[in-house]
């Protein structure tokens, strides 16, 4: 059973989702304790009912699929049927069945409105939009011209096509809801399982492969399941991307398996070329078979609620050490003081987040360079400052280039204040600060640097300052979740 299912329900309709055992007034859980014959048959069917209610609201819970979806009628279907039995009750006027009949009768409504607002949520249709950019981008490259005969295109500029998908699926939000969490994840796991096949083949292509029949009679074996394993990756990627017709995983499991079967067969003895070039072909097939389980994928809690994943626990430490040490820095410089540089420490922090390990999950590699971001930000900010007050202009300093070291000096300070924000888009604050940011922008703009190179250098630094702390002051505001 979902284990928050009945917190939700509450938070949702305002009161506990019982299931019928628990009632103010005599309800089923005391009619239970009774004789049968004495209990009402209206009291007895409502009971029946909300027993139905209790088994069917954990599949509510964790349905993650859309209108559309055969389990999404189907629930549908079977919770429309309860309504419709409760609307049958004869209560006989009798105020306990009344109130009976409109709890069991909310339980129904409420699992229905919850069913529907996940599956037509404008997050859950956001990762259908970009799985289906995914789906159209993979047919046209790869399904379809693999079953006109032509070569699949799986180069380097698909993967990272993809690659962009993926980070907006991570960007989607989810409220917390764990149909949301749990439908997010299942797309990112096949996204990324797309990738990571094609991204083996890209490595393929440049190893000089296949041997030549001459070398030993099993190199025309070898070659052949090669390029069956050929097939079989495209077949996969369309498996993957829900392109696959009539195929299925555990066909091509099985077809794999065949393959892996049929080399080892082979005798390669005494001859190590060979013996390699079978290894790296029996490689790619266990390559392609690890990501035939993803059907179940996405059903363990402990994979889409990444709150209690260790490297995100690791990360999260890194933050909040980060924001203890920002708001020291941003203390002392307040009071006009530099002796606090923990800038020994933030480096210790970057070393650590890059030993964090992501399992290649887009969710935790993104919160890590989040991360990474948050302790750079500070970095250059200390850097800058410290830049500014040990600065000593000559009188033959350039007017241009003292007008780009004013515009510093102003940035700093507008970093300052970035630094310490922790409001949203919406705020007032906000919009002030992006409006000076890009005032300071236009400035640099208008500067001339009359041919002189040390201005230009330092004008182009600057901008490139400025657009980090934009996109810094951004990030901090744009409600990512993992």
């Amino acid at each position: 059973m979902c284990a928050n299912v009945f917190g939700v329900l509450k938070s949702l309709f305002g009161k506990p989702f019982d299931g019928g055992k628990r009632m103010d007034h005599g309800g089923p859980q005391q009619q239970q304790q009774q004789p049968a014959e004495q209990q009402h048959p209206a009291m007895t069917r409502l009971y029946e009912v909300r027993k139905e209610v209790t088994s069917l609201g954990p599949q509510v819970c964790n349905f993650s699929g859309l209108q559309n979806d055969r389990d999404y009628k189907r629930l549908e279907r079977e919770l429309t049927r309860l309504l419709l039995e409760v609307d049958q009750v004869a209560t006989e006027g009798k105020a306990e069945l009344q109130g009976e009949r409109k709890r069991a009768a909310q339980e129904v409504e409420g699992l229905l409105r919850y069913l529907e607002e996940n599956a037509t949520h404008p997050s859950r249709l956001a990762m259908e939009e970009v799985s289906d950019e995914a789906r159209r981008l993979v047919d046209e490259r790869v399904v379809a011209p693999q079953r006109s005969g032509s070569v699949a295109e799986m180069d380097d500029e698909l993967v990272e096509l993809l690659q962009q998908l993926v980070l907006r699926l991570t960007q989607v939000k989810t409220e917390g809801r764990v149909p949301l969490r749990k439908a997010r994840y299942r797309a990112l796991t096949r996204l990324c399982a797309v990738q990571e096949v094609m991204e083996g083949r890209t490595q393929r292509q440049t190893l000089s492969l296949p041997l030549s029949g001459e070398t030993h009679a099993a190199v025309d074996s070898i070659n052949q399941v090669m390029a069956k394993v050929s097939v079989a990756r495209g077949q996969l990627v369309a498996l993957l991307m829900g392109l696959s017709g009539r195929d299925s995983c555990a066909h091509l499991s099985r077809l794999l398996m065949e393959m892996q079967v049929e080399l080892d067969a082979l005798d390669v003895s005494g001859h190590a070329a060979i013996r390699n070039y079978r290894k790296q072909v029996v490689e790619e097939i266990n390559g392609l078979l690890k990501h035939l389980d993803l059907e179940g994928e996405g059903e363990d809690t402990r994979r889409y609620d990444l709150a209690q994943n260790n490297s995100i626990r690791e990360i999260e430490a890194v933050r909040a050490h980060v924001s203890h040490l920002r708001e020291g820095v941003l203390r002392h410089c307040l009071m006009g003081e530099l002796g606090f540089r923990p800038k020994a420490e933030l480096q210790s922090l970057l070393a650590h987040l890059d030993q964090v390990d992501t399992a290649k999950n887009p969710c935790i590699r993104e919160a890590r360079r989040r991360a990474v971001v948050e302790v750079q930000a500070v970095v250059t900010f200390l850097d800058l400052r410290e830049t500014l007050v040990s600065r000593q202009p000559g009188p033959g300093e350039h007017p241009a280039h003292r007008a780009v070291w004013l515009v510093l000096g102003s940035l700093s300070d507008l970093q300052a204040q970035v630094l310490g924000f922790d409001g949203k888009r919406a705020d007032r604050s906000y919009m002030v600060l992006e409006e000076l940011l890009t005032k300071q922008l236009l400035v640099l703009d208008a500067v001339d640097p009359q041919g002189d190179e040390g201005t230009k250098v330092a004008r182009k630094h600057a901008v490139k300052f400025a657009q980090n702390i934009l996109s810094y002051l951004d990030m901090k505001t744009d409600e990512w979740e993992y």
